[in-house]
């Protein structure tokens, strides 16, 4: 099989819930960093094959959200496009996705796009499709429906307590205290108030206009979820989210709104229109676990991946856990016996920058790549722990 490269990996700041980026919707997001990514490549759009989106709350506001944000964005007609959703990972399978096209000949360069506007996602019923004779009708939250529900509970039972339940199952099996947690969480925003402060983001971020209900445009520019003062004893004030629990609203990732987006081209298509690629796809695996426990779901991912592409965790030079729970990372790292290791999310990553679902896969590629190229890394390994039970791993190499 041929090469896969990564061209021009950028994302938007991240939005808190309800925050700077509520105004737009995800399809405006997706179209605003496919633009920018189309300027910083200098890619000719007619010659994008396909493009791929991205987005684990798809919705009919904007239906196959690949095609419908590339037309948004202005490419030409004859672009196709589709959406992908595998949760919290939707935004690695992705690239994925477009790295096995590249590979196997299917297409020349593929546009890749992670979207989420979690401000946005809607309250629903299904039970008015037919009417209702009598009594109320209820509306869900589609938000918090989709975690409750990402299991089947003929299966695995009511997860009463949402995603923070898998979490403090985890604390359990592997012994993980709140302190730990609350010490990883103020770690995260440390590192990422410090990537800002030191210009370490400035490279991948694309800035957005929002327009405002009086008619002026505010350019947002900086990642609004990062809690500049964050310590171990602010973090320990905060209460549990479960009774005699160690998940707080500290030490989870945050809900957000964000895109990110990058080319995946072949060494054809480099050779035909230039550009300086940031990566080489290497590998990737994907694993079930526990829906119950699904944060342990890197440990089978990488444990498939690594001897995959004939490599071992000694030789990741960086490596990137999303931050679903601070004791998701955690006990991830203890499977790994790589508790404490520095190489581990070095800028932060969901409990400080967020967790825009469906956008977090490329955005945590898009960080890691452009720290590689900061480092002259070699090998960057990214990892996703998914809703509903599985685990998805990448390797990347620096080129």
């Amino acid at each position: 099989m041929g090469h896969a490269y990564i061209v021009a990996p950028l994302r938007t700041p991240v939005g808190r819930f309800g925050g700077s980026l509520a105004p737009l919707a995800a399809a405006d997001l997706a179209a605003h960093v496919i633009r920018a990514v189309l300027e910083r490549s200098g890619a000719p759009a007619d010659s994008i094959d396909e493009v791929i989106v991205a987005q684990s709350y798809q919705s009919s506001e904007a239906p196959c959200i690949g095609r419908y944000a590339a037309s948004l964005a202005g490419m030409p007609e004859h672009v196709p496009g589709y959406a992908v959703d595998r949760r919290c990972g939707s935004g690695l399978q992705a690239v994925i996705d477009a790295a096995l096209q590249v590979q196997t000949g299917a297409a020349d360069c593929v546009l890749v796009a992670g979207v989420e506007s979690m401000s946005n996602i809607e309250y629903y019923t299904t039970k008015m499709r037919w009417g209702s004779r009598l009594g109320d009708v209820s509306l869900h939250d589609r938000l918090d429906r989709g975690r409750v529900n990402s299991q089947p509970v003929s299966r695995y039972g009511v997860m009463a307590g949402g995603a923070a339940e898998t979490a403090e199952n985890l604390a359990r099996d592997y012994d993980i205290t709140r302190e730990a947690s609350d010490r990883f969480a103020a770690r995260s925003h440390q590192l990422a108030a410090d990537a800002w402060r030191n210009g370490r983001f400035d490279a991948e971020v694309v800035p957005v206009p929002v327009p405002r209900k009086k008619g002026e445009t505010v350019l947002f520019a900086r990642d609004e979820g990062i809690r500049e003062d964050a310590s171990l004893d602010e973090m320990s004030k905060l209460r549990a989210l479960l009774r005699d629990g160690t998940v707080t609203a500290g030490n989870a990732c945050q809900q957000n709104d964000a895109a990110s987006a990058c080319l995946v081209v072949s060494d054809a298509w480099l050779a035909r229109h230039g550009g300086a690629p940031m990566g080489r796809f290497v590998g990737w695996a994907a694993a079930g676990c526990d829906p119950l426990r699904m944060g342990i779901g890197p440990v089978p991912a990488v444990a498939r991946l690594l001897p995959r592409v004939g490599l071992t965790l000694a030789d990741m030079d960086l490596i990137e856990i999303n931050e679903a729970f601070a004791v998701q990372v955690l006990s991830c790292l203890r499977e790994w016996r790589m508790e404490g290791d520095a190489r581990v999310n070095v800028n932060g990553s969901g409990i400080s920058l967020g967790h825009p679902i469906g956008a977090t896969g490329v955005r945590i590629m898009t960080t890691m790549l452009h720290e590689m190229a900061r480092r002259g890394a070699r090998y960057g390994l990214e990892t996703m722990c998914i809703g509903g039970g599985q685990g998805l791993a990448a390797v990347f190499e620096r080129v």
